[in-house]
């Protein structure tokens, strides 16, 4: 398969009427970040929390750029066990079942994204136009910000338990989902110059 860089073709998307799709992997664990939290004057704040780091909500997911430019979409799958290559092929099957017509999917050099039965399910994509992001660049996927997001909404929620996790970060996603401002400002963060 064709190895293409992030500089991507502006004009070839245009013609296309093609998605834009930048796809993006990340977990969340019972360990949940801290952050500044409030307590009566003179006592000390305190937020129990699992120590459990074996429990691990992973996700893949897509922020789509729709034909225009104008509208953004989020798709996403979460697994309890690690991802692999069927995982992704999982993911690009429901992204080719939500989205007619040309999607150009950008990602990172993960090695997921680079085994073999990833690489020959591509092969047999004609909708799907790959573009690789430069190696060590995650500032420049959107994608990474909706992670941030996520990952600000969920920090001191302290969850006790897998369904605990799950709700906290389905709750982080949604809100990020039905914000057109919060999809967009992901797309501003990575400054990419082709969107």
């Amino acid at each position: 398969m064709e190895r293409r860089s992030v500089a991507g073709d502006k004009k070839r998307r245009r013609e296309l009427k093609a998605v834009l799709a930048f796809e993006d992997e990340s977990g969340f664990s019972l360990v949940s970040p801290l952050k500044r939290t409030w307590a009566p004057r003179g006592e000390t704040p305190i937020v129990r929390t699992s120590i459990s780091h074996h429990d691990r909500l992973n996700l893949i997911g897509a922020l789509l750029v729709l034909p225009g430019g104008e509208q953004c979409k989020l798709t996403i799958r979460s697994y309890w066990h690690s991802l692999t290559g069927k995982e992704v092929i999982l993911f690009l099957k429901q992204l080719l079942r939500c989205t007619s017509g040309y999607i150009i999917l950008v990602w990172d050099n993960h090695a997921i994204h680079k085994r073999k039965i990833v690489q020959e399910f591509l092969e047999t994509q004609e909708r799907l136009i790959v573009y690789w992001f430069p190696t060590a660049a995650p500032e420049l996927n959107p994608a990474e910000y909706v992670w941030t997001q996520v990952s600000e909404y969920t920090a001191g929620t302290a969850p006790h338990n897998r369904v605990e996790l799950r709700t906290n970060v389905m709750a982080g996603i949604s809100r990020t989902r039905r914000s057109q401002k919060r999809l967009r400002s992901c797309l501003h963060a990575s400054r990419l110059l082709w969107i």
